[in-house]
């Protein structure tokens, strides 16, 4: 009986190894081998001539190139982080505040739904292109206002990230799209008894979202977070990716150039995703007990 449990293991493994082999393929060879022959081609001066390319190592001269001789290089980078800081969060709590209310069992919910998540499925990058140039996704003019100057006089690259954010409001809500059905599927698969037991203890529901809702869902936070993080990295407004495209028809720097801003780059982008790990990552669940006892202490307080 274990020998034959074992071999309908090993079979239904395989099959699942099958279903995979696509993705596996596809990955080695569109993703992981482009990246390492990144890192290969920053080493080295790319030259294309009558006999093909040709490879001559030249070791950190791409690198020094980058940040040292490019003027360009290193404040692209400081508005892209700065876009990050300031995109994510607001995606992040949009999407979320819109999911609490499409979860609140109201009528036409479900084409409130595919109404948010129509623009994932349309608004593709030549869409957006076309939308950019047209003028169709400007926002409100915020440089006059009174909160804007207080905070322009404090720090005056906050208020470009603010003012930057307004005039883009129509692309942050595009990219509430998947992390608004990410929020609602964690919503509806909240665990009821929690719930029952915080309301049975007297817990309001502002005491609900912050004492139970959020920390259940802090995984789905974290998982939508990193997900707006890589989709902003190769979002059409970024300072960065428009620099690599350029530089790869360099006739100075060329492909080793290129690759040595996109390694930086994507090392920056690997360091975000670890920032915000380090900084959501949390318990994965919350037991009713757990829920009671924080239920009482607050309303002690």
């Amino acid at each position: 009986m274990k020998k034959r449990n074992k071999s309908i293991a090993k079979r239904q493994a395989l099959v699942g190894y099958m279903f995979m082999l696509p993705w596996i393929l596809g990955f080695l060879l569109l993703t992981a081998y482009p990246f390492f022959y990144t890192i290969y081609l920053s080493f080295h001066h790319v030259q294309f001539t009558i006999l093909g390319w040709e490879l001559s190592f030249i070791g950190v001269d791409n690198f020094n190139l980058a940040f040292l001789r490019n003027p360009l290089f290193v404040p692209n980078l400081i508005s892209f982080v700065i876009m990050q800081a300031t995109y994510t969060p607001a995606i992040t709590v949009i999407a979320f505040i819109l999911a609490l209310l499409l979860n609140r069992g109201i009528k036409g919910q479900s084409l409130f739904r595919a109404f948010f998540f129509l623009p994932v499925i349309v608004m593709s990058g030549p869409v957006m292109n076309q939308l950019m140039e047209a003028g169709g996704l400007t926002g409100v003019d915020i440089s006059e206002m009174m909160l804007y100057n207080m905070v322009e006089q404090f720090s005056p690259h906050l208020a470009a990230a603010l003012e930057f954010l307004f005039e883009n409001y129509s692309a942050v809500l595009w990219f509430t799209g998947i992390p608004i059905v990410l929020f609602i599927n964690g919503l509806q698969k909240m665990d009821s008894a929690m719930l029952e037991a915080a309301k049975i203890d007297s817990a309001t529901g502002w005491q609900i979202l912050w004492k139970i809702t959020i920390p259940v869902l802090r995984p789905i936070i974290l998982v939508s977070v990193i997900l707006t993080v890589v989709q902003l990295a190769g979002y059409t407004l970024n300072p960065v990716l428009p620099m690599i495209q350029s530089a790869i028809f360099d006739t100075v720097g060329g492909l080793g150039l290129a690759s040595a801003f996109a390694w930086v780059y994507s090392m920056l982008v690997l360091l975000i995703i670890g920032l915000a790990f380090v900084l959501l990552k949390g318990p994965k669940d919350i037991t009713p007990q757990e829920t009671k006892r924080r239920a009482r202490a607050w309303n002690e307080r």
